[in-house]
């Protein structure tokens, strides 16, 4: 395990609506490592485009990002800063 933190941004599509509960529990579970977030909705496609902006060690991001992923109906991409 590496405690060096990192900066990334985990990008979320919820294509479920009924996931967005369990996906908000999570999210303030580890809400001491996200920087930042924005969601854009869009209703044409009846869908939900979130960036998380993150700082903590690889474990926990990947942790973050697997958790959210799993969950029915949104997938996730995590991007890590190189320094």
């Amino acid at each position: 395990m590496c405690d060096e933190k990192r900066i990334a941004l985990i990008g979320v599509i919820v294509e479920n609506q009924d996931a967005v509960e369990e996906m908000n529990h999570l999210l303030h579970d580890y809400r001491e490592h996200i920087i930042g977030r924005m969601g854009i909705p869009h209703p044409e496609k009846k869908l939900s485009i979130i960036s998380l902006a993150v700082e903590s060690d690889q474990d926990t991001i990947s942790a973050l990002s697997g958790k959210l992923g799993a969950l029915d109906g949104v997938s996730t991409k995590t991007v890590y800063s190189k320094k």
